[in-house]
């Protein structure tokens, strides 16, 4: 609309709770009226009077101390709900970006937990919500498959095929015995697992990396490092590049490389391909790696900006009213698989994804498996596949469009319109939570609706199809950016 060339100034048009209130209310005339020395409510009267001159508006009114109200016509309406198609509210960066999302990247000690997948389908999120909004995207899983940890799992598993006690802190479970009996390398084998995890759970890693090869290049890294020697070993002044303490590089006991020491020949690994952003996903007990990695880049030479660390919390997975405890070493754990097994890919997807990726997770199981509109991603899909069985259902396409609309049907197509800017936002802020809160309200809009007005048959029964059409683009694409299937038959 052209509320901003009258105004003078961006209009952000926002939707009153109450639609008395309007279609759309804007607080522009508040905001300018210090710059231009008048009331606000003299600013928005003015504003107002030539906004309701143009075509697209019905009529507008100043509400309180200077807020804009604004009503658009059902043929504004029409018009912008013809716009909607399958690749409606997909971006066009002013600068097209080339980013790099590493996720998941779990110790190959064991197949994928709950907490390693809700870092999967989050980063996977934010590289489909990243790659609609017009950028490059490549994902990459990094499999640390060096370090004490790996070792202590393959020790674990010989120690079980000897019949000998475990080492000191081992993996258990029953998962440890089935690899005893099987005549592989246990890590290798895993590696190969979590490809096939990976592939199942509907994420597509574009490339592969390894910590042990990684940790070859650090040789030839730390001579680019501002480091020192202390207490018997080299030491990066990371303190002076943004981090709150130094970091040593090497251990003094036997003079193998610390995790750090690769950390930073990975930052510069991912570097040196071209990205213009490295995303790096990690779990609730990596805080500290926001300003490490940051100063790694900028010890070598590289913008710390180029670097972005997202921490997600914790999943909880509830079972008849009660939380499992989770320890892989312990054996006590929940895998991926057995979390699938019970509520399906779909569920898995929308429920790691359903909250902010800073704020912990519950799934409740029994609620997950319900084929119920109680459950959130099975009440979203039935929207969807309802409204392809009406479409199924239309012989042909008649009707004229309608010279006023039903308050159902202006809700609906005004819920449609706010897609590109969830979108927008949710790939700004790297929050995919927000799309499954919009499908819930727009799968709500759609059944308020279709329970209220028919739509084959109807005398305006050809827009009510482009109505529901739209609807079934915009549920289809938002359950597409989470992982989730939209079924046609349910």
């Amino acid at each position: 609309m052209r509320l901003s060339d009258l105004a003078g100034a961006p209009v952000v048009l926002e939707r009153p709770s109450d639609p008395a209130h309007g279609d759309y209310a804007t607080n522009v005339a508040l905001r300018t009226a210090p710059q231009h020395r008048r009331p606000p409510k003299e600013l928005a009267a003015e504003l107002a009077e030539r906004a309701a001159e143009l075509e697209e508006i019905e009529r507008a009114e100043v509400a309180g101390p200077g807020f804009l109200n604004i009503w658009v016509t059902a043929e504004w309406l029409a018009e912008a709900l013809g716009e909607i198609g399958p690749d409606y509210g997909a971006g066009t960066p002013e600068r097209r970006q080339r980013i790099q999302v590493e996720l998941i990247s779990a110790n190959p000690a064991g197949p994928l937990t709950v907490g390693s997948a809700r870092n999967g389908a989050y980063g996977d999120s934010v590289a489909r919500l990243l790659s609609y909004a017009g950028h490059e995207i490549e994902r990459e899983y990094y499999f640390n498959d060096a370090g004490r940890q790996v070792d202590l799992f393959r020790a674990s598993v010989e120690a079980r095929r000897r019949g000998e006690e475990l080492p000191e802190g081992g993996y258990q479970g029953e998962y440890i015995n089935e690899l005893a009996a099987l005549d592989v390398d246990p890590v290798e084998f895993m590696l190969g697992e979590i490809r096939r995890e990976v592939a199942e759970f509907r994420i597509a890693i574009d490339s592969w990396r390894r910590q042990g090869e990684i940790e070859q290049e650090v040789a030839g890294v730390l001579p680019k490092l501002d480091t020192y020697e202390a207490e018997g070993t080299i030491w990066a002044r990371t303190s002076a590049y943004g981090d709150d303490k130094d970091r040593p590089l090497i251990r003094s006991e036997d003079g193998s490389y610390l995790y750090y020491a690769a950390d930073i020949a990975y930052v510069r690994d991912k570097l040196e391909r071209g990205f213009d952003r490295a995303i790096y996903i990690l779990g609730a007990d990596h805080h500290g790696y926001v300003g490490r990695l940051k100063a790694a880049a900028a010890m070598l030479g590289y913008d710390p900006e180029r670097t972005e660390v997202l921490i997600y919390q914790l999943v909880h997975i509830v079972e008849g009213g009660e939380t499992k405890k989770i320890s892989k070493r312990r054996g006590d754990v929940v895998f991926l698989d057995e979390l699938i097994d019970k509520i399906g890919v779909d569920a898995t997807r929308w429920y790691l994804v359903s909250r902010g990726h800073d704020q912990p997770i519950d799934i409740d199981v029994d609620l997950a498996a319900e084929r119920t509109q109680k459950n959130p991603v099975y009440y979203v899909q039935y929207a969807h596949a309802r409204i392809a069985g009406i479409l199924r259902n239309a012989e042909s396409e008649r009707g004229d469009t309608p010279g006023e609309l039903a308050k159902e049907e202006r809700d609906l197509i005004k819920r449609l319109l706010e897609f590109p800017a969830v979108a927008a936002e949710a790939a700004e802020r790297r929050a995919p939570h927000a799309i499954p809160i919009y499908a819930i309200r727009v799968a709500d809009d759609f059944h308020r609706f279709y329970h209220e007005h028919r739509v084959v048959g109807s005398e305006t029964e050809a827009f009510r199809l482009g109505l529901v059409r739209a609807t079934q683009s915009v549920i289809a694409r938002c359950l597409d950016l989470i992982g989730v299937d939209a079924p046609e038959r349910m």
